[in-house]
């Protein structure tokens, strides 16, 4: 048997990709563009996501978590939420982020003050925070600029999505590609073969054929699920988000390069 040089072998590109195809993750590491091909009904969401954050999110591993809101409480009735908002974050435009940004959303929203605010239900909703987790709760000024890991360098509407690593952001431990690009393709097929031509790292398919060797590709969330299909030059956390497709539309906050 060959004795492998473990030194030697971890200090190889090559070993981000196997640690990758045996379902352990190499350690994260900042640095090149993410291109995805991704079909009508997920394109504007995935942009939301990547350019927008909410008050909640929901983990890879299911939990849910703050993310502009650090802490939640509702009275006995689920109807009246206090959430204390995340200091020190600003939109994109430099318009420091507020609880006066969160008038926009579909709610009673009762601002106490800057970092405090409260929304009112007319139904009682145990749920709210995962609610305010899901795709369409996304947080942004007035002018629409948003306060996620990347910002808007160009957007052609429902076609084409460029967006820039934001160099200061509150989050230390996410976004390490320094560009994401995302094109639409409606067709599952241009997707594929996007895919299978190394035109772009990711696509929203279930399947590459009969007759594709997927040594080279990784099914995503799982061989029994399959959602979306990387290559696997993109390493991917051993925990993924199954709540929506995209690792819950959050790849380009949670993946990287090898």
């Amino acid at each position: 048997m060959t004795r492998i040089d473990r030194r030697a072998l971890f200090a190889s590109g090559a070993a981000a990709a196997l640690l990758a195809a045996t379902g352990v993750s190499a350690a994260p590491q900042r640095g090149g563009r993410l291109r995805a091909a991704v079909g009508a009904d997920l394109f504007d969401q995935v942009i939301a996501s990547t350019v927008y954050d909410n008050l909640t999110e929901i983990a890879a591993d299911g939990t849910l978590r703050g993310e502009l809101a650090t802490d939640w409480t509702s009275d006995s009735d689920a109807m009246h939420w206090r959430f204390k908002l995340r200091p020190d974050v600003a939109f994109h435009d430099g318009t420091p982020f507020d609880a006066y940004a969160l008038r926009h959303l579909p709610f009673r929203v009762d601002v106490q003050d800057a970092l405090t605010v409260d929304i009112v239900l007319e139904s009682p909703d145990p749920n709210l925070p995962y609610t305010l987790a899901h795709p369409g709760y996304e947080v942004r000024s007035p002018n629409g600029a948003g306060t996620g890991l990347y910002q808007v360098q160009k957007l052609d509407m429902h076609r084409h999505f460029i967006g820039m690593r934001v160099a200061q952001h509150w989050k230390t431990d996410a976004g390490w590609f320094d560009s994401v690009e995302f094109v639409q393709f409606s067709a599952a097929e241009i997707r594929s073969e996007a895919l299978l031509s190394g035109l772009v790292d990711v696509a929203d398919v279930r399947d590459l054929g009969p007759d594709v060797d997927l040594c080279e590709f990784q099914t995503l969330p799982g061989d029994a699920s399959t959602t979306h299909i990387a290559n696997r030059a993109v390493i991917v956390p051993a925990a993924v988000g199954k709540s929506w497709p995209l690792d819950n539309l959050r790849m380009a906050e949670r993946w990287w390069m090898a």
